[in-house]
């Protein structure tokens, strides 16, 4: 295929629509990561609240983030994916504002008197909900806006634009705390989503396919549950991956903390994440893919959780700048070997005919790392620190991806094992 015909593919492949909701999910991804790299500093430093505290903040957060969309999504194929966009920003652009608002002054006297743990983790929540339709919209309108020939490329640009956004968002995170606070980070996040709101409105159309299916109710969706809760092999394999998301949301809970408190105050611990995290996905994804297409995709996961367990062995060998960030990347190319063969994994071990029910359930280990790691994070940070061994915070995340990597590598002999009796 010439260059042109690709051109004239990508643009006849796709719905307008398609472009606005891509448009938009990199601003809401610039928001999500601008706010998340410096959440843990900006709730100890400028509200303070411990490590552990923030960390148990963070968690609820994220881990709402990412569990709510199982509903959330049967909400907006019921609405539509104009209105569900309506609503995800709307709540999106006041969360963000309110939850910087509990640390500027301009606030203080409105807050006064109010326990700032339980008004910042009503925010927190208000704005996860709202949050919790962006992924369903968008993926659900790269399935319906494009062709069975440009599907694919639609997934992948999605993938890119999610990164994109990943590296940006960071990067105008440290410009503005730099200049103004933390706090008015999360003004840029709303302002980001305010606007897209208006790009909505103006721009994006929903659009019927064809082949749409029934919407399930939310009755359907708790009974799905407990049909994949039911699965015992899968459930085993999500818990034993989400140990994985334990040790990559660290790059947001441990490693701003320790750069703030032991490299340097003032170091751009926004940009060393998030361009050799991002950076090197946006760069690497598609050679990486290539290179290990032909790897069976039990073995590519497992290589990629041993992959990416070598950035705390990187780091811990002499904490600094540069071993954070080839840490960083590390992990980044671990997970660009697995990320793309989990998703097929899941599609493999689903029964016939539920392939699509357990893809609705990919995000659960993410959910769970939130929930659970980002309070491990805080709290081992804390202790560690208070302890006068800062490294104890990387020998325990050395230990959580060895562990991982073993039970991962268990559970794929198990398996094998199981497959050669069949």
């Amino acid at each position: 295929m010439t260059l042109q015909e690709r051109l004239r593919e990508v643009k006849d492949g796709f719905h307008p629509s398609f472009w606005v909701a891509n448009g938009m999910e990199l601003f809401e991804r610039l928001a999500y990561y601008g706010q998340q790299i410096v959440f843990m500093v900006y709730v100890r430093n400028r509200l303070g609240f411990t490590e552990t505290e923030a960390g148990t903040l963070s968690g609820i957060f994220g881990g709402l983030i990412y569990l709510l969309p199982i509903l959330g999504g049967t909400l907006a194929d019921k609405w539509g994916f104009r209105r569900a966009f309506n609503i995800a920003f709307s709540i999106l652009g006041l969360g963000y504002f309110l939850i910087g608002s509990v640390g500027m002054t301009a606030f203080a006297g409105i807050y006064s008197g109010i326990p700032l743990y339980w008004l910042l983790l009503a925010f927190l929540i208000f704005t996860a909900f709202g949050g919790s339709f962006i992924k369903p919209s968008v993926l659900g309108t790269v399935a319906v806006t494009s062709t069975e020939k440009t599907k694919s490329l639609g997934f992948a640009i999605y993938y890119w634009l999610v990164n994109a956004g990943a590296m940006i968002g960071p990067t105008i995170a440290y410009f503005v705390r730099d200049s103004f606070g933390n706090e008015f980070v999360y003004l840029v996040s709303s302002i980001s989503c305010f606007a897209m709101l208006i790009v909505n409105l103006i721009l994006y159309k929903d659009v019927v396919h064809e082949k749409n299916e029934i919407t399930e109710t939310l009755g359907k969706k708790m009974a799905n549950l407990v049909v994949v809760l039911g699965n015992f092999k899968f459930m085993i394999f999500l818990l034993i991956y989400s140990l994985y998301w334990v040790i990559f949301w660290q790059e947001f809970i441990i490693v701003p903390y320790y750069i703030t408190d032991y490299i340097g105050k003032e170091a751009p611990y926004e940009i060393v994440q998030s361009w050799a995290g991002a950076g090197a996905i946006i760069l690497l994804q598609i050679p990486i893919n290539r290179w290990t297409k032909n790897i069976p995709t039990r073995t590519a996961i497992l290589t990629g959780f041993a992959v990416s367990s070598l950035i705390w062995i990187i780091i811990a060998i002499h904490p600094s700048i540069p071993t954070i960030a080839a840490g960083i990347v590390a992990f980044a190319i671990g997970e660009m070997i697995q990320a793309p063969r989990y998703y097929e994994y899941i599609s493999e071990i689903a029964p016939k005919g539920q392939q699509g029910l357990y893809q609705g359930y990919a995000f659960l280990p993410i959910a769970i790392a939130r929930f659970v790691g980002d309070p491990f994070g805080g709290w081992i940070y804390q202790t560690s620190k208070a302890s006068g061994n800062p490294s104890n915070v990387w020998y325990s995340m050395i230990a959580i991806g060895i562990t991982g990597t073993v039970l991962m590598a268990i559970y794929n002999k198990v398996i094998a094992r199981q497959e050669s009796r069949i």
